[in-house]
């Protein structure tokens, strides 16, 4: 502390006193230089910090208004109070840490929230609506997944993310939108999605007792002017022309010309666009993904960011099975889980080999626990979940590899047995 006196900034404290109700410390300190004595006073910060919402205005930053809406955000999850009030904690301490007094709504909760550190400050809503999705406090997030994701939402750049089925593509893009308090819309383009369903079209509706023709906007029409985050689910599985109407929405400006309204539909300044695909668009090369097709490359350049979503670590794959069904998370359970995961990894090897046609996702290993939770038995539940799924001849190859990695025996390796015995 500077002396009053000479100006020197080395001092030592020679004494310590509380001031009433310990909301003040007074200090004597003499200088080291002229060895004059003077006191200082040392007390709580209480210059409030202020949170600046989207329109400029600013409203006093309160820790309970932080939990309100965890708690609202949360419900109908299990999701306890202290886990709750470890985020407030968080939020509030990177407040504590900053040097001015003001947060934008828009920079709180972003690399914390998602359990890895970055640098990006990612645009985020203060209310929740109607087309927020819940979050999943036990979602795993994919560090590079999520940094693309996140520059979605952040520049705007359109976003794309492949892989292999059961992978979280589109729950990735929903669960951060949902810590982001992001509006977000999933469609799935099957091939009974049309060019109508997209921009819209003519329909009579009922206007004070009278028929009036009025024009209804298809979805993506709807969503472009509105703040949403549009998931185009199965995009590899669109039809052509539904494609094409998606490519005007593709490009930098982003508008879309509706021709027989003879209007352009300007985007709205918080629209993002999003699609998942099992391919990257050059047509099924595995014969795990009926239906798809190839992509016109004009189209996939368009894509700002393709990103690739395949399955996760062992551990991390235990961890997001185990958090879907709690009551397993004991030694026991998670040595259970640990088999059935190593089990699901070598079902992906031997369809890379060409042993088999079908491969267990991580959605295949949530349904079977989910499923022995139901029924407590190991095998009829993994016949539920996955057997059933896949080809006779493909059966006792999976036999053995659930016999290596659970220790027992399949109908399907007893009746092989059987049939070589004979």
């Amino acid at each position: 502390m500077k002396c009053p006196f000479c100006g020197n900034l080395d001092d030592k404290v020679v004494d310590s006193r509380e001031g009433k109700e310990g909301e003040v410390i007074r200090r004597r300190r003499e200088c080291v230089s002229c060895g004059r004595r003077f006191t200082s006073y040392e007390r709580i910060d209480e210059i409030p910090y202020m949170v600046v919402k989207k329109d400029g205005t600013r409203e006093r930053f309160e820790r309970q208004k932080v939990i309100a809406g965890l708690l609202k955000a949360c419900e109908k999850r299990p999701v306890s109070v202290s886990e709750l009030e470890s985020v407030a904690n968080k939020v509030e301490a990177t407040l504590q840490e900053r040097p001015d007094k003001e947060i934008s709504t828009e920079e709180i909760g972003t690399s914390e929230v998602f359990g890895f550190e970055s640098a990006l400050r990612v645009p985020a809503f203060a209310e929740r609506s109607e087309y927020v999705p819940d979050i999943d406090p036990a979602y795993c997030f994919h560090r590079e997944t999520t940094l693309a994701i996140l520059s979605g939402f952040m520049h705007n750049r359109r976003v794309l993310i492949q892989g292999y089925h059961g992978t979280g593509k589109s729950t990735h893009i929903e669960q951060v939108a949902a810590r982001l308090n992001w509006p977000c819309v999933r469609l799935n383009l099957d091939s009974n999605v049309t060019r109508v369903d997209l921009i819209g079209k003519d329909a009579i509706v009922l206007e004070q007792g009278l028929q009036v023709t009025r024009f209804r906007p298809g979805i993506l029409a709807w969503a472009l002017e509105r703040p949403v985050a549009l998931v185009f689910d199965e995009y590899d599985a669109g039809r052509p022309d539904v494609m094409f109407v998606i490519q005007q929405v593709l490009e930098l400006d982003g508008r879309l010309t509706l021709l027989d309204q003879s209007r352009v539909i300007q985007p709205h300044p918080d629209f993002r666009l999003f699609g998942t695909a099992n391919t990257v668009g050059l047509g099924d090369a595995t014969g795990l993904y009926f239906g798809t097709q190839q992509l016109n490359q004009g189209q996939m350049d368009r894509w700002s960011i393709v990103a690739t979503l395949n399955y996760l670590s062992m551990e991390e794959e235990v961890d997001m099975v185990l958090a879907n069904v709690p009551s397993r998370q004991t030694e026991q359970g998670r040595e259970l889980v640990s088999s059935m995961v190593t089990l699901a990894g070598l079902t992906r090897t031997a369809f890379a080999a060409g042993e088999i046609a079908t491969v267990m996702s991580p959605r295949t290993v949530i349904t079977w626990l989910q499923n022995l939770e139901i029924f407590d038995d190991i095998i009829l539940s993994f016949q539920y979940a996955f057997l059933n799924k896949s080809d006779l001849e493909d059966r006792s190859v999976i036999a053995e590899l659930f016999q290596r990695c659970l220790g027992e025996d399949l109908p399907e390796s007893l009746a092989s047995t059987v049939t070589s015995g004979s």
